[in-house]
């Protein structure tokens, strides 16, 4: 199915356009809470979105397994804490009337036991982790090219040096996925042919 294409390399493109806007909002020396703020996260926010259905479909070009099922599994809950994350950047923009009152707000959601392991610093990683190990196996199984597992490294790895490379570093996952995209296309229209449905 053309859609499960379209969302394996609707994530990437989202990240890449999260960076683009947040460098665009950064370039007057303001950024949020505002209505920059608000596009860039929202942006995001629709990027993990479209993670969810992209990684779906690429672990269906493997055969069922407890591996592939526990990387899945670790993968999506990576995703939810990042989407929780972008989630309370959007509401504490919408709340503060000013920067320092967003930085009070975000660091009064961080103090709360837990939030900053299961939201920002440790969970999150999960799904970086798991979209790792899944293009790995991928590579494994001959459905992504051996390039794809390095390039996607590249593209985790650049963020986090700075939050100004997630452009590039989108664009690296989406070049890492692509080769995957007639695989995932070809799988859908198998699935959704006549003969599949008797």
């Amino acid at each position: 199915m053309k859609r499960a294409a379209l969302y394996v390399i609707a994530g990437p493109v989202g990240i890449v356009a999260y960076g683009l806007v947040r460098l665009w909002a950064r370039s007057d020396g303001v950024y949020g809470p505002g209505f920059d703020w608000q596009a860039a996260h929202l942006v995001a926010l629709a990027g993990m979105v479209c993670f969810v259905p992209g990684v779906l479909a690429l672990s269906r070009l493997l055969p069922r397994s407890p591996w592939r099922t526990g990387v899945l599994a670790g993968t999506f809950v990576g995703l939810a804490a990042t989407m929780v994350q972008f989630g309370a950047d959007i509401v504490e923009g919408l709340l503060a009337e000013d920067r320092a009152e967003m930085s009070r707000l975000s660091a009064d959601f961080k103090d709360i036991p837990g939030v900053e392991v299961a939201f920002y610093d440790v969970v999150p990683q999960l799904f970086f982790v798991g979209l790792f190990v899944l293009t790995g196996m991928l590579a494994a199984r001959r459905r992504l090219p051996w390039w794809s597992v390095p390039l996607l490294l590249v593209g985790t790895v650049l963020p986090a040096i700075t939050l100004d490379l997630l452009p590039i570093g989108g664009l690296c996952m989406g070049l890492a996925l692509a080769p995957a995209l007639p695989l995932v296309r070809e799988r859908g229209e198998r699935a959704a042919s006549p003969a599949a449905l008797h």
